[in-house]
């Protein structure tokens, strides 16, 4: 038996062997030397070569999608990371260009305001049922901040000193239900008096004392109007929202909203020296208009 297997396998050596010399042999030959025994290898070995083409062809796609689907996760990676930091980049710049403006717009409203300003920035709010106030700390001190002062910002009036502790500044705002200036419309020049409503859940004031004959439409531009040398004439106070018109010899209601953007508000000029023009008919905060 053990003599039968060892001819065995001296015969598969051989076949192994053989067998690819002569399908190499037969596949070298030019077909005009081809004999019948070469042919006849070929037949036998063209099914075997095919398969084994397709088969090294579909490895080989098949490692190559690989591949480039392992170098195209690594690509979208980097992108993906290089997006992320990009937008990150923009977002900053963006952020830097806005407070660069905001910037550009204080300062030109330092430049046209006369007289002695002190810049700050808004660090807190405190709105409650009674008070809407915000905090603000000043760029530079300076121990003439007092009460009552006016705030403004490159959008309009903001509010008024409220209390001083050191270098911070606690303003009423101007949507504040204590708070009133006397304002004009800048389209007819029609007088009224704006105080804030005190709402906690929206910023809004009230016109009062405007005279039923006086034109007031939604939309107009309300304004200072300089009387009292509290704040200069002509700083955008609020904007009308909405007007009930009523008989002769009663006032109209009128609603506005603030030009200001409180929700939105970084920087504010404290104006520490008075307007120069003299007037009647302004209240400080809190007070009543005189005369119209």
């Amino acid at each position: 038996m053990s003599s039968l297997k060892r001819y065995r396998d001296i015969v598969i050596v051989v076949l192994l062997l053989a067998v690819p010399f002569f399908f190499l042999r037969a596949n070298m030959k030019k077909p005009e030397n081809l004999n019948s025994v070469d042919r006849a290898i070929l037949r036998v070995s063209a099914p075997i070569e095919f398969g084994a083409a397709s088969l090294a062809r579909g490895t080989s796609n098949v490692l190559s999608s690989y591949f480039y689907l392992v170098d195209v996760k690594a690509d979208n990676d980097r992108l993906s990371y290089e997006n992320a930091r990009l937008r990150e980049t923009v977002h900053r710049l963006e952020q830097k260009e806005t407070e660069n403006r905001d910037l550009r717009r204080l300062l030109q409203l330092r430049e046209a305001t006369p007289g002695d300003t002190v810049s700050a920035q808004v660090t807190g709010k405190d709105f409650t049922e009674f008070f809407r106030v915000t905090r603000v700390v000043l760029d530079r001190g300076s121990r003439n901040i007092r009460p009552h002062m006016p705030v403004v910002s490159p959008d309009g009036v903001v509010g008024s000193v409220l209390h001083v502790a050191g270098d911070a500044v606690d303003v009423q705002l101007s949507v504040d239900a204590a708070f009133g200036i006397d304002v004009e419309d800048e389209r007819t020049h029609a007088r009224g008096f704006v105080r804030g409503t005190g709402d906690p859940t929206r910023y809004a004031c009230k016109v009062e004392m405007v005279d039923s004959r006086d034109e007031v439409e939604i939309g107009d531009l309300l304004v200072t109007s300089g009387k009292g040398k509290w704040f200069p004439k002509g700083v955008p106070v609020a904007r009308v929202t909405k007007v009930t018109k009523r008989e002769l010899g009663r006032d109209q209601e009128v609603e506005a909203a603030p030009t200001v953007d409180f929700s939105r508000l970084e920087h504010v000029l404290i104006l520490v020296t008075p307007p120069q023009e003299e007037g009647e008919g302004s209240a400080k905060p809190g007070g009543t208009a005189k005369g119209k």
